[in-house]
């Protein structure tokens, strides 16, 4: 049986050139070292191995070899095979580098929201999962699959989301994606295609989103917000708005729940129009001085689309995320999910199921609530120490809580952040271009930072502080 270089070394296609086989061998060996093409480290095939793929006799490949170690391009030992040698990659200096701005070092600490503590992932439980998940799936899983999503992940979801969050699903109106912006983009395709022209979005937000939205051809007016979320008796004066994007459980940035009487009046809106709201919610399990607040969705699952993801609860480096859809959407956003990506990868989501399904998904949220929740209240504790001037609000629930500042302190605020290695975000980052700019405020991301680093960051914050 002869031997493969899956393991004997490195798959090569090298065309000897010169006058003899041996030498123009090293200059293709060498060449190949050179330009890059074989890796410092890389294992090269046994020069038996090596020979008979190029048809000719080893002793000229063993030689070859030889010499090019002589030489200093290979290395060779005893029991660990013929290696390209480690070299130093001679020094090149740039005239336009040499004349650019330094590169700013990187911030220390990092309070901007959107993160969990990613050094939180429960990698154990999460192997054990994988493992147990791929031993039992089907050869089929490892194909192109579903644009559904997997059948295991989404009848695991539909519970879980039932329990949870209120939500009425069933698998058949599940759509997994690679998280909340994958799903916007689809759903902005197929609300352009029905002839969607405007969706209403809430007056502070993410501007990833409303980016989303303007590239699949859709204008983005703005309600106001108060104290009680998203003004949503106004929508009826949006004339021409098809639809509306909401994040009623924790209003982002804000974190204010919105009030029953609204959360009433958007389904009163979808019903008598048609429209369709847009459920973000993107923290809605991280709750600690409140009882939850159910998903919108619960109130007419017929108008308004469920979005969820793991990127808060586990991380965003999965890509997982999921929509609940009324019954005559599903097969539009299944055929906008084939045209560019047909399925979201299966390995992650039989994970991901298997994780549910086993309970370490609710043990690995409440250990995480427990954990957010120790922070949220040292942040607390800490500005009524050293920034005892500052309110805090939106803390009842998620990642994030807003420090008001003195009027014209944001900008300030950041740029002496920066400064001492600190970034932050201010609340003007997140307003609508066309919405009335009402208050100085941060947006403190207490989820970010590992265990090792928040008493930092927290230091860090208040020295900045007015």
């Amino acid at each position: 049986m002869t031997d493969s270089w899956a393991t004997f070394g490195a798959d090569l296609h090298l065309e000897p050139v010169g006058q003899g086989l041996r030498s123009g061998l090293m200059e293709a060996l060498r060449e190949a070292v050179r330009t890059g093409r074989l890796a410092p480290g890389t294992r090269l095939p046994s020069s038996r191995v090596l020979a008979a793929d190029l048809g000719v006799a080893r002793n000229t490949v063993a030689d070859a070899y030889a010499e090019l170690v002589a030489e200093g391009w290979l290395t060779a030992r005893q029991g660990s095979g013929t290696r390209v040698a480690q070299r130093s990659a001679p020094r090149r200096t740039d005239p336009a580098a040499a004349r650019s701005r330094p590169v700013r070092p990187k911030a220390g600490y990092n309070l901007k929201p959107g993160s969990p503590d990613l050094s939180a992932f429960p990698r154990t439980a999460w192997l054990k999962a994988a493992r147990k998940a791929l031993t039992a799936a089907p050869d089929e899983a490892f194909g192109y699959g579903d644009p559904h999503g997997r059948v295991e992940l989404r009848t695991v979801l539909a519970e879980y989301l039932a329990r949870a969050r209120g939500v009425h699903a069933d698998p058949e109106r599940i759509v997994i994606c690679s998280g909340f912006a994958h799903g916007l983009t689809l759903l902005g395709r197929v609300l352009r295609q029905r002839r969607v022209r405007e969706i209403a979005v809430e007056s502070y937000h993410l501007d990833l989103h409303t980016d989303l939205l303007t590239d699949a051809g859709l204008r983005t007016p703005c309600l106001p917000l108060d104290e009680h979320g998203s003004r949503t008796g106004e929508l009826a004066a949006l004339r021409g708005a098809g639809a509306v994007l909401l994040t009623p459980a924790h209003q982002f940035p804000t974190g204010v729940p919105l009030h029953p009487d609204r959360r009433a009046a958007a389904v009163d809106w979808a019903r008598s129009t048609g429209g369709l709201i847009l459920e973000d919610d993107y923290d809605g399990e991280f709750r600690y001085d409140r009882q939850p607040v159910g998903a919108l969705q619960g109130l007419d699952p017929e108008r308004v689309v469920y979005l969820g993801t793991a990127s808060k609860s586990l991380a965003p480096g999965l890509r997982l995320g999921w929509m609940v859809l009324p019954p005559g959407l599903v097969g539009e956003v299944v055929a906008a999910k084939g045209v560019s990506d047909w399925m979201s990868g299966s390995p992650d989501q039989l994970t991901l199921a298997e994780f549910i399904s086993s309970g370490a998904y609710d043990r690995h949220v409440r250990s995480m609530r427990l954990r957010y929740r120790r922070r949220r209240d040292q942040l607390v504790a800490a500005l009524a120490e050293r920034a005892p001037g500052i309110e805090v609000s939106g803390i009842a629930a998620g990642l994030h809580a807003v420090l008001e500042l003195p009027p014209g302190a944001e900008r300030s605020v950041i740029q002496a952040a920066a400064f001492q290695g600190l970034a932050l975000d201010g609340l003007a980052r997140y307003r609508h271009p066309d919405a009335r700019a009402a208050r100085d405020a941060l947006v403190i991301g207490y989820g970010s930072p590992s265990d090792s680093a928040w008493a930092g960051a927290l230091d860090a914050l208040c020295r900045v502080l007015p």
